[in-house]
């Protein structure tokens, strides 16, 4: 999928692109009235809105897919993350892009701003152009997510959002600067009113998708719990490897070189709601436990992204879990090199 933040660089730099083509347009074209900037900036604004909302209401659409389809072969794709990116981008895009049109088609119907206008065509096209490319980079993204082993159905239902927003965004725009009247049509209502139906749906079912603020704080934490896990963890390998035993506690994994732990390192790995060191226990002479107090579960979520490289060996619980963890002996698990002659 192509990345929101590429999308947003495209279009910093396509509105870079408009006000140098408006620069270099016949001086008589911009100074024959005074209303062009406000104009422009109407424009550009609802273009960099409009690029916001049906891109983040894009990747709604996807999350969902992706979170209620599930797929045996690979992970599914479902990033909390993403969604919450896409929740916070339509809560600031879609008012600011409604404003924008209501004031553009105000201004059309006093006739203040001149349906024949050089600036508005411009303006409007460039915004089809906009699309255009957001359109070519979602159907590249997603015929390439196919082409790699994605399911049939979420091909299908992936390249459908992605014409049934970009359709609705072609048709209107075409429309509006091909039509001879500029009052109020049905055209303009429906896909005014349409628009936003459908963004707010989209907007509401997200929430079903998404943690809470607080829940996604805790799950941070307990993010950060197994972090440390897995550095104590490879410096237990490490002590293992060079010692041939296991560390009788987390104290003589302290070097000055820093070879398995620096005193920083594991004066940073305290619990922070109990204000307490994390506790290792030795289990066998191959195997040792850690334990920490978790915030959260993290057993349900082997098709979030953002756990996919969180550790899947430190499956835990709510409350005071102690997770067992075998020793990873290098020798044992090495490969030996093949020699060619």
């Amino acid at each position: 999928m192509f990345s929101v933040f590429g999308i947003i660089i495209s279009i910093i730099v396509l509105i870079i692109l408009i006000i140098f083509s408006i620069l270099i347009t016949k001086e008589k074209t911009m100074t024959n009235h005074k209303n062009n900037a406000k104009f422009t900036f109407f424009y550009l604004l609802s273009l960099v809105a409009l690029g916001f909302m049906a891109t983040c209401t894009g990747v709604i659409v996807f999350q969902i897919i992706n979170k209620s389809i599930l797929d045996a072969v690979e992970y599914s794709g479902f990033s909390s993350e993403a969604l919450r990116f896409a929740i916070s981008a339509i809560i600031i895009s879609a008012p600011i892009y409604y404003i924008m049109i209501s004031q553009i088609n105000k201004n059309l119907r006093t006739g203040v701003l001149d349906k024949e206008s050089a600036l508005r065509r411009w303006l409007t096209y460039l915004i089809i152009f906009a699309a255009s490319l957001v359109v070519i980079g979602w159907l590249i993204a997603t015929v390439n997510m196919f082409l790699n082993g994605e399911i049939t159905i979420k091909f299908i239902l992936k390249a459908l959002t992605v014409l049934v927003i970009s359709g609705a965004v072609f048709s209107y725009y075409l429309y509006d600067v091909k039509r001879e009247k500029v009052g109020k049509s049905i055209v303009s209502k429906v896909f005014f009113y349409g628009s936003m139906v459908l963004v707010l749906a989209a907007f509401i079912t997200a929430f079903c998708f998404v943690d809470s603020p607080q829940l996604a704080r805790d799950r941070k934490a307990d993010l950060e719990v197994i972090n440390d896990f897995n550095m104590i963890s490879n410096a237990v390998d490490g002590y293992y490897n060079s010692n041939k035993a296991l560390p009788k506690d987390l104290g003589i994994l302290l070097t000055e070189n820093g070879a398995y732990l620096t005193e920083r390192e594991l004066i940073h790995m305290i619990d922070k709601t109990q204000e307490e060191k994390y506790e290792y226990k030795i289990v066998d002479v191959t195997s040792f436990e850690l334990c920490a107090t978790f915030k959260t579960s993290n057993k349900e979520m082997k098709d979030d992204l953002d756990m996919r490289y969180s550790g899947e060996q430190w499956k835990h619980d709510i409350g005071k879990q102690c997770l067992k963890k075998k020793v990873n002996d290098y020798g044992k698990n090495a490969v030996p090199m093949q020699t060619e002659f």
